[in-house]
């Protein structure tokens, strides 16, 4: 489907439902988890589509340090909405008291691997044994590696965990310094072109693959905002479900306002990401609670893990942390 077939879609739904002009439309601000890319090309879309001003919001977003600079930022008032995962929200508001809520999923499954290199001989977690990974100071794959290898079947205590900058991290695997380096599942494609360019492969072990399946990226709002703006939340959730359903439906007419409002952005590199990330967002998880949606087992599990993680109190209630009223009801 082309990217001129989605303009005139959209263009003629905007006609048909009465656009709200731009005069009308009420500022807000996304804030992100990260540095603009790939993976948020969906919201990109949603703006230069008119998505977002057709459901009566002129959005503006920047970048994030982290999803916990992100939960301070709504905490605080400076931002509207924000994308953060799961399990920051979970620590944050046990231990920082930060009065933030999850309002809608993005990532209904978890993104989290390790990668190591084709040729190292390493094929599943048990191979990890008495080898080096690479780490950074509070990384969550590290909080989350005891559950895998539990799950694995791997001696979590014969894991070398070796501290490094983040900017290195790719290079040091590539190299043979370290064998094994945690990222999202959706970094393969960036990464493995480096390896590439040396003549090499990389081969991604999700967390996945042995069970490891909880919510990670989703959109938040502080209480104050859910108190005090409930209809432009509504409105919001709504614009990004279908900025996401667009995205999906044209990855390149997604990528092309990714990389015109982020020039940085290579627009081959966002194909490659994109096409990951999508796998992440639209997923049977998905097709049966709805893009959105929260599911009560699901983010039972989810917390649960968290906190065995993060040392939280595994008899608090994770529905305390999540508003649902801005979903659309389910058919």
């Amino acid at each position: 489907m082309t990217s001129k077939f989605i303009t005139g879609m959209l263009v003629a739904g905007m006609i048909g439902a009465g656009t709200v002009s731009a005069a009308a439309a009420e500022k807000m601000h996304l804030a992100l988890d990260f540095l603009p890319g790939p993976g948020y090309s969906a919201y990109f879309f949603g703006v230069q589509s008119g998505i977002y001003e057709k459901h009566g919001i002129e959005l503006r977003i920047t970048k994030g340090l982290g999803s916990g600079d992100t939960l301070m930022k709504l905490a605080g008032g400076a931002a509207d909405v924000g994308l953060a995962d799961a399990s920051a929200l979970f620590t944050a508001r046990a231990q920082q008291k930060l009065p933030v809520k999850m309002i809608a999923t993005v990532q209904s499954t978890s993104p989290h691997s390790l990668f190591v290199m084709t040729d190292s001989g390493i094929t599943n977690f048990s191979g990890l044994e008495n080898k080096k990974i690479g780490i950074t100071p509070g990384n969550s794959h590290k909080l989350y590696f005891p559950e895998i290898a539990k799950r694995s079947g791997t001696d979590a205590d014969k894991i070398r965990w070796v501290t490094v900058d983040a900017a290195s991290m790719g290079p040091l695997l590539i190299s043979g310094q370290i064998d094994a380096a945690p990222f999202y599942a959706s970094h393969y494609y960036f990464i493995n072109k480096q390896a590439k360019k040396v003549g090499k492969e990389i081969r991604v072990l999700p967390f996945s693959d042995v069970g490891f399946s909880i919510y990670s990226n989703a959109v938040h709002a502080s209480e104050k905002m859910i108190k005090d703006r409930p209809e432009m939340l509504r409105a919001f959730v709504a614009a990004t479900l279908e900025a996401w359903h667009g995205a999906q439906k044209d990855p390149e007419a997604a990528c092309k306002a990714t990389v015109k409002m982020n020039p940085e952005v290579i627009l081959e590199d966002c194909l490659g990401t994109f096409s990951l990330v999508l796998k992440y967002v639209f997923n049977d998880v998905a097709a049966k609670d709805g893009l959105g949606g929260i599911n009560d087992a699901r983010l039972k599990e989810t917390y649960a893990i968290v906190a065995k993680a993060q040392e939280l109190d595994p008899n608090a209630n994770p529905s305390d942390a999540v508003d649902t009223s801005f979903l659309p009801t389910k058919k």
